[in-house]
């Protein structure tokens, strides 16, 4: 393009400057001069149409490069990305298989401290509590285990504790920070039945699936726990989803004894080691530790009549 531009510059230039010589000479007619007026023009509108289509495929270049630009750069985002997604995804096996394992340990060590049982006087007092709300929680003493159902504590699909259900957490906490237990850490685990999540305003309110009504439960329990005094630094908080269920999954009963939220007395305390025995019964039962987390959600029934209609009700919300 530059070239074919110098081109019909000089081109141009020879051609206006014959035409000057011959006009200096008073050798060349009117005719003979307009008619080379005339190709001297048509050579530079051919100029400037050249000129104008260098214009063009210059800006075109330009448009291409920023174009290759985007895509290398859209390029690199989406290595980065997968790259980030991957770390993402390890790191959360690892966090699952830690939950797990903290799990499996609590269920091993349920209600042992050092061999001992838990302390009479808190097995006393455990006790009285589930006879004092049998609708609400059971509790089992070999275990440690306090288990809130989650049909009576929270509604179907939901993650927000009810009113009378904080009710019974509040005493909960108010045991658990007593005496014979104040020292001692506490895992909450969420679990959920086999039916998947559905309806698309379980899944608008975060509860996306299985996995996350079965840990924002626990999280809200365990919120409700800290906020009548009971430490964060005692406090442990997984979802299992449907993957530990009590019962097959089968009827509507079976799924709402696994719609739960469990509340284990782990055999450490918050200071890392098992409790010493004294010469009172008073031992206790714990295990790893971590903080509370967020949200709250939830999606049970209990085994009592009023309970499994609950339950139908809330499979077909859910």
């Amino acid at each position: 393009m530059a070239r074919t531009h110098r081109f019909l510059a000089r081109r141009s230039l020879a051609v206006l400057g014959l035409s000057l010589v011959g006009l200096g000479t008073g050798c060349v007619s009117s005719e003979k001069y307009a008619a080379q007026r005339m190709r001297a023009d048509q050579y530079d509108a051919e100029l400037n149409a050249a000129q104008s289509q260098v214009n063009s495929a210059t800006a075109q270049n330009q448009v291409f490069q920023q174009q290759m630009e985007k895509a290398r750069s859209y390029q690199e985002n989406q290595a980065s990305l997968i790259v980030n997604q991957a770390s993402q995804i390890t790191e959360l096996t690892r966090q699952l298989e830690e939950m797990n394992g903290r799990y499996q340990m609590a269920m091993q060590n349920m209600g042992k401290i050092g061999g001992s049982a838990l302390p009479v006087q808190l097995v006393s007092e455990l006790t009285t509590f589930a006879q004092q709300n049998p609708d609400v929680v059971e509790f089992d003493e070999k275990k440690g285990l306090v288990k809130f159902k989650s049909d009576v504590t929270f509604s179907a699909g939901s993650a927000i504790v009810k009113p009378e259900a904080k009710g019974v957490i509040d005493r909960l906490a108010g045991i658990l920070n007593g005496p014979a237990a104040s020292q001692y850490e506490l895992m909450v685990a969420g679990h959920t039945d086999n039916t998947p999540v559905s309806n698309p305003a379980t899944k608008k309110a975060g509860h996306l699936d299985n996995w996350y009504l079965s840990a924002h439960r626990a999280i809200a329990v365990s919120q409700e726990l800290r906020s009548v005094g009971v430490q964060p630094n005692r406090l442990q908080v997984a979802g299992f989803a449907d993957q530990k269920p009590v019962a097959p999954n089968g009827g509507d009963a079976d799924k709402a004894r696994n719609r739960r939220v469990e509340v284990f007395i782990l055999p450490t305390t918050t200071g890392g080691s098992a409790p010493v025995q004294s010469s009172a019964p008073v031992a206790a039962a714990a295990a790893p530790k971590k903080q509370a987390a967020k949200p709250n959600l939830n999606k049970d029934v209990g085994p009592s009549p009023q309970q499994v209609e609950l339950d139908r009700r809330s499979a077909l919300q859910k």
